[in-house]
């Protein structure tokens, strides 16, 4: 297709998108939410993608029974509707007033945020990586929201127009965006740099990465975090939300995980990939429904 007509293309489908949003923001966060799950529950299953997930989720639970897993698919269906239809709501969906903690949708216990406290003010840069669980985007969310020094690494559409719109909502409710291309390992590590704190998805498949294990599969992982943290000798912090009934979250932070060092003392680059990869498949194991099991992470 010729530039001038792709682009016309780009800005026709940005334009419906943009009356998709528009629409979903007037139902406000809650009933959103609720439709973005019925439908994902009625559609996905009309989709390529629902093949991916049965077969993945078969294979990464051979023990549960039939019933099971297809209560797994189901749920994972709901909460990438769920997900989708709450991106324009990122500004208010993180409602967490610690003067009054019981008030809105999110918990956060009070360990977790003398984590974060702590990482706030200590003035040392920071590496966190999280999964594609529950809504993956609340713990940048919430970073922004209690003025963390953070950058996050983040995939654009093949849409220049939708992408733009995309950036737009992000900037205001996130820290600095980093898009994922060549230049995006000397943007993170400039963002290191400069005491920002690093917020990276690392649990989908990188071809050219090493081969872990990872429930209960060899699969192909990016070793780009690992290698960010031998570098500049930072901590490693896992982040996470849990989807809770009534459209209700949990964040959690982890302690510093004590990345696997060589002889040399350095981070081993491929031990510490496999051993924040473990740490996603014990969460994943734990609410196996809110993972994206729509992708196909095994290919190698």
């Amino acid at each position: 297709m010729p530039r001038t007509l792709r682009t016309l293309a780009d800005e026709a489908l940005a334009a419906l998108v943009r009356g998709g949003f528009a629409l979903v923001r007037a139902l406000g966060p809650d009933r959103a939410s609720d439709i973005g799950a019925a439908a994902a529950r009625l559609l996905g299953p009309l989709t390529p993608a629902h093949r991916i997930a049965r077969d993945n989720i078969d294979a990464a639970f051979p023990e549960k029974s039939a019933a099971d897993r297809a209560a797994i698919l189901r749920e994972s269906w709901e909460n990438l509707g769920r997900t989708a239809c709450e991106y324009v709501h990122m500004g208010t969906l993180f409602d967490y007033d610690h003067e009054n903690p019981r008030a809105g949708r999110i918990e956060i216990s009070e360990a977790d945020i003398a984590r974060f406290v702590a990482l706030r003010e200590d003035g040392k840069p920071a590496i966190f990586f999280a999964a594609h669980l529950a809504n993956w985007e609340l713990p940048a969310v919430a970073a922004r929201a209690y003025d963390l020094p953070s950058a996050a690494l983040y995939r654009t559409p093949n849409n220049q127009a939708i992408a733009r719109d995309i950036v737009r909502m992000r900037k205001d409710v996130m820290g600095e965006l980093i898009p994922a291309g060549l230049s995006a390992p000397l943007r993170m590590m400039e963002a290191l740099d400069a005491g920002l704190h690093l917020g990276m998805l690392v649990d989908q498949r990188f071809g050219r990465g090493p081969k872990i294990r990872f429930l209960g599969r060899t699969a192909t992982a990016n070793p780009l975090l690992a290698r960010l943290a031998r570098r500049f000798d930072c901590p490693v912090h896992g982040a996470r939300a849990i989807r809770l009934p009534g459209n209700r979250f949990r964040l959690e932070l982890t302690d510093a995980i004590e990345l696997k060092r060589g002889a040399n003392g350095q981070v081993d680059v491929d031990a510490a990939t496999q051993q924040v990869n473990d740490i996603i498949e014990a969460w994943i194991r734990e609410h196996p429904g809110q993972w994206l099991w729509q992708h196909r992470r095994w290919r190698m």
